[in-house]
């Protein structure tokens, strides 16, 4: 065998067939014996002191701190806007809030597609801009006028339809009460009943009547024997005494329900209603200021009820019975302004979004935007030194 060269200092060198590092010491032995720190150990002490590694990419130099009010609707608190919740009625009622959010998480009362009991959180969620928004509708920030808060959700549980109904009465009557204006997020259409009987009896001896945006009536006398399904709450609320059937007016009726009979029951209480033909043939404007009259024909105040599928479901395809030919979202959102601008709100609903038929939150934007409509409605009407808050309330007993 030839001889060799010798190799550079410090390369290892063949001996007995085991390379050794150099200095001869024997590998992963230090040369004191003792066993040899592995690259971990080594990359660990000689690693800068603590803070070193910020300093190092910028992250320790002063960043701007945001109010949870601020942040994006993603993070943080989940209340409607980021809005202070207020769920005990004496801490509401020593407040004195303009407007109260409550979210009615009910569905048991379906006909047809599911869904809607995820339809407060999807509303609450449904925006991409917080803080102090400025309505270029109307030209104002509601929140800078108005003390909103979100006073929390009914405590529903599923398959017990009867107490649902009976603790949405109750919260919807606490926040009445406190002099704050309802706003409930549904939830099936079967809530308006314990929900505008609520508001109904915080205004007695005032009369409230009801403007209702629908495709469907919802004044069936059951739903397969049931009384309190979502196509029966403004039979049961006319029945009971709670509105008056004159003070009652529907918009944007289409479709083929209900039978014959029911509008024969409908026109015997004094109802009025307007086909979405009506609104095609003379316009939208035209026919919400009409129902607007009708519905003050002896009320004094007015409880908005929004179901989300007056919409057309191109535009809002997350709801449980879907009925093409619908409004535009445009026109409903002007005519929630429309109403709420020229009416004492004395409540309002949004009802039958169903989160899992919806598509890239387009439903659940429409109902937040609705509620953002009649809160801007309410601001222009308090900065023009109008009431908005109930200020003959009387506590809750």
């Amino acid at each position: 065998m030839p001889d060799l060269p010798d190799p550079p200092a410090g390369s290892p060198v063949p001996a007995g067939g085991a390379a050794t590092p150099a200095g001869g010491e024997a590998a992963g032995v230090a040369p004191s014996g003792a066993p040899a720190a592995d690259p971990a150990s080594r990359a660990l002490a000689d690693a800068p002191e603590a803070g070193a590694f910020a300093a190092r990419n910028g992250w320790d130099r002063p960043f701007p701190a945001f109010d949870d009010f601020d942040l994006p609707l993603y993070v943080g608190s989940t209340t409607f806007q980021k809005l202070p919740l207020v769920a005990d009625p004496a801490e509401l009622q020593a407040r004195g809030a303009d407007v109260a959010i409550i979210g009615a998480p009910f569905d048991d009362a379906v006909s047809h597609r599911p869904g809607a009991r995820l339809g407060p959180r999807a509303i609450r969620a449904a925006n991409y801009t917080t803080g102090a928004l400025n309505s270029l509708q109307l030209g104002v920030e509601p929140f800078a006028w108005l003390d909103v808060v979100d006073a929390g959700d009914v405590g529903i549980v599923p398959a017990w339809p009867e107490r649902s109904h009976a603790l949405i009465y109750r919260k919807v009557r606490d926040v009445a009460s406190s002099g704050a204006i309802p706003i409930v997020l549904g939830g099936d259409h079967s809530i308006t009943w314990p929900s505008a009987t609520a508001v109904a009896e915080v205004r007695r001896p005032g009369r409230v009547g009801i403007v209702h945006f629908d495709a469907h009536a919802d004044t069936a006398n059951e739903d397969w024997g049931v009384l309190a399904g979502h196509g029966t709450p403004m039979r049961r609320l006319i029945e009971s005494g709670a509105v008056l059937g004159r003070n009652f007016v529907q918009v944007g009726l289409r479709g083929y329900w209900p039978p014959v009979e029911t509008f024969a029951w409908m026109k015997a209480q004094g109802m009025r209603w307007h086909l979405m033909r009506e609104i095609e043939e003379r316009g939208a404007e035209a026919v919400v200021a009409d129902a607007i009259a009708e519905a003050l024909d002896g009320g004094e105040a007015i409880y908005l009820s929004l179901d989300i599928d007056v919409i057309d479901p191109g535009m809002a395809p997350g709801t449980g019975t879907p009925e093409p030919g619908g409004l535009l979202t445009r026109e409903v959102l002007r005519a929630i302004r429309q109403v709420v601008g020229a009416v004492e709100l004395a409540g309002m609903d949004v009802v039958e979004v169903s989160p899992p038929y919806d598509h890239a939150e387009q439903t659940a934007m429409a109902a937040h935007r609705a509620v953002l409509e009649a809160l801007s409605a309410l601001a222009v009407r308090k900065s023009r030194g109008g009431v908005v808050r109930f200020e003959a309330a009387r506590p809750a007993g």
